[in-house]
């Protein structure tokens, strides 16, 4: 597996990730934890050195999964989790926050959850628009200069939010969803990573598995899975976006390569410090998604991807809107 760097900070990490939400959060019921402990170390003697959860997801149970997943590896891993959200008694969501006093309570369980001494990189989930950035890279910067965080990371946050957190404490990285079918970070946030030299981390690469041409019109999901609410995965809409993936068919067809590969692949040609983390449970999957770093796409082939695709209006929103309202500041 080839290495990149996250920006300019020297994080050397996999060209590709592993994304272990899906593993037991948000896309139907969690897989069996042995098994899913089993393709995580399968990833690591693959080659795979980046791994990224969240408290949220479950929440906790996730971070307890990859902790224990990694205690042998923890010195050849780079693991990043995430804080931001209030829960209930019963693990439900009660809003967003960032107070300083609350990060500094949080990261505590995400610690003892992930069985280090230290978390290689922390994100903030999500922006909350009750504490201002700086009080929130404060905060990081405190837990950096105390040894119990290396590196700082946003998730889902807009250029100017991005630069004003940066000043404080400087950004390793910016997670954001990214693929063929979500452009956006390429209007002001790439362009602002590029400048001040922070890594980014593209999520859902391959738009939470629709780019796969695994999901038609009448894929029926799970009522737990997360995908039911979102206005892109509707019936009609998927009929509609059919023909995207059938774009992309046609293109991985002539590479002998899947359409996932083609959709990986195309991420990973577009800069070197930009770093996808798909997700997956299966270890043919987990196979194909690495085979993506194999995959060389010419200066032709990029543009025919990009005549295929650019012009694609891609039907509903990839998010609800209660959940794009967090994004993006």
């Amino acid at each position: 597996m080839n290495k990149r760097i996250l920006g300019t900070s020297h994080v050397e990490v996999s060209a590709l990730g592993l994304g272990c939400m899906g593993m037991s959060h948000a896309y139907g019921p969690a897989s069996d934890k042995q098994e899913m402990i089993a393709l995580i170390r399968s990833a690591v003697e693959r080659g795979i050195t980046f791994f990224d959860t969240a408290e949220s997801y479950g929440p906790y149970v996730n971070e307890e999964l990859v902790g224990e997943a990694l205690a042998p590896y923890r010195e050849q891993v780079v693991i990043a989790t995430k804080f931001g959200w209030n829960f209930g008694p019963n693990g439900e969501r009660l809003g967003l926050s960032s107070r300083p006093e609350h990060i500094i309570q949080v990261v505590e369980g995400s610690l003892k959850r992930l069985r280090v001494e230290v978390i290689d990189l922390y994100f903030q989930h999500r922006v909350d628009p009750e504490v201002p950035i700086e009080d929130v890279a404060g905060t990081v910067k405190g837990l950096i200069e105390a040894g119990k965080v290396k590196h700082f990371g946003l998730s889902e946050a807009g250029a100017q939010t991005i630069r004003r957190a940066h000043a404080v404490q400087p950004l390793t990285a910016v997670q954001s969803e990214y693929s063929l079918w979500t452009r956006e970070p390429e209007a002001d946030v790439l362009p602002t990573c590029e400048e001040l030299g922070i890594g980014f981390v593209a999520f859902s690469p391959l738009g939470s598995g629709y780019l796969t041409g695994t999901i038609v019109p009448t894929t029926v999901f799970d009522s737990s899975d997360i995908r039911n609410t979102y206005p892109r995965f509707t019936p009609g809409a998927r009929e509609i976006n059919q023909a995207l993936v059938d774009r992309l068919r046609r293109i991985a067809s002539q590479k002998q390569v899947s359409p996932a590969q083609i959709a990986l692949a195309w991420l990973l040609a577009q800069k070197p410090w930009i770093v996808p983390i798909p997700g997956t449970r299966t270890q043919e999957r987990l196979e194909e998604n690495m085979g993506a770093t194999d995959v060389k796409l010419t200066a032709e082939d990029l543009r025919e991807i990009e005549r295929a695709t650019s012009k694609f209006t891609v039907q509903g929103a990839r998010l609800p809107e209660h959940m794009l309202n967090m994004t993006g500041r």
